[in-house]
């Protein structure tokens, strides 16, 4: 599946053969990462996009040098150009993690948004007890502030779309604030008037105002970090009088956009990168077996392989608020 001159477009290409180092995975499932998929095929003028990064299935075959991965394992596979919504994947061992017994294919097939939400929380190097605003509630963002509440930090939600925070409520019990008057008012009340420790944005749109806004909700020397599409237009006055950090997160962590790490899948020592994308993508496994987080109710709008087209279609179109899709290609 890909995206050409702005629309989707279905191509067939031959099963890939299985080289040293990498797995060939027949996929069970795969998600569509809304906001980033959208940018893409709104950016496809002139070339061919390939859609997807976060899948699993179970591997058909072993290269050379995957040891211990083996024949009929379920696995979780993450990062493009490997893995995209496609039966078949040839994915580098680098980029794939066992999935425990207790987690189903289509759970685990959110390990690569996972991965992604884990590494933007190291980024904003939060400790114990501290405080974190989330701004937007989109699959990313509601993965973001479970994780951030199951580590026990002081999850202040953001979320202007009704549904978007309700959803969020329901799964964590955590109050959500749908509007900037409400949020500063928690902010205010949580960190007894010193601002938030963080801010994470992950929202889209390139130019937003939160920017600007985000500098007014942390505390004097607190990071904001930018996980969504959207540029950093920063006010330096408001910079400078907090002496604000603003941080980027790449994807998911130490690794990627690495050909070393990637195509010829040579794993970091784990001495000295303690969390790679491969690692986040286990941490988020282990969340989600320990059912310390979940995914099920992003799982209810689970579709067909050839019923792409549409999901696609309505997503575009923002029905239904739908916040992503689930891939069955089973």
């Amino acid at each position: 599946m890909a995206a050409q001159e702005g629309k989707i477009t279905m191509i067939e290409s031959e099963i890939p053969k299985v080289r040293d180092h990498y797995l060939l995975v027949k996929t069970s499932h795969s998600v569509i990462s809304t906001g980033t998929e959208l940018s893409v095929i709104r950016a496809s003028r002139n070339r061919t996009a390939y859609l997807g990064y976060s899948a699993a299935g179970r591997i058909v075959e072993c290269g050379k040098g995957t040891e211990p991965f083996y024949k009929g394992q379920l696995v979780s596979c993450y990062g493009v150009p490997y893995v995209r919504h496609s039966e078949y994947l040839l994915v580098p061992k680098t980029l794939c993690c066992s999935v425990p017994d207790n987690v189903e294919a289509k759970e685990a097939a959110f390990a690569g948004v996972g991965a992604i939400a884990i590494h933007a929380l190291r980024m904003a190097q939060l400790q114990f007890g501290e405080s974190v605003v989330i701004a937007g509630l989109g699959v990313l963002g509601q993965i973001i502030a479970q994780i951030s509440n199951a580590s026990a930090y002081n999850v202040l939600p953001y979320e202007v779309n009704a549904s978007r925070a309700e959803l969020f409520q329901s799964i964590s019990n955590v109050e959500v604030s749908v509007t900037r008057e409400a949020l500063e008012q928690r902010i205010k009340e949580k960190t007894n008037g010193y601002g938030a420790d963080a801010v994470l944005l992950c929202t889209g749109g390139g130019h937003s105002p939160l920017t600007n806004e985000s500098l007014e909700w942390i505390r004097d020397k607190g990071k904001i970090v930018i996980v969504g599409d959207i540029e950093p237009d920063f006010n330096r006055s408001r910079m400078f009088g907090k002496e604000a950090q603003i941080l980027i997160s790449r994807a998911g962590g130490p690794g990627r956009y690495d050909p070393e790490y990637e195509k010829n899948a040579q794993d970091y020592p784990y001495a000295f990168v303690r969390w790679t994308e491969g690692r986040n993508m286990g941490e988020f496994l282990r969340l989600l077996s320990e059912r310390r987080i979940q995914v099920s109710e992003y799982l209810k709008e689970s579709i067909p392989f050839e019923e792409i087209r549409q999901a696609y279609e309505e997503l575009q179109q923002g029905k239904n608020g739908v916040l992503t899709r689930v891939i069955d290609y089973e």
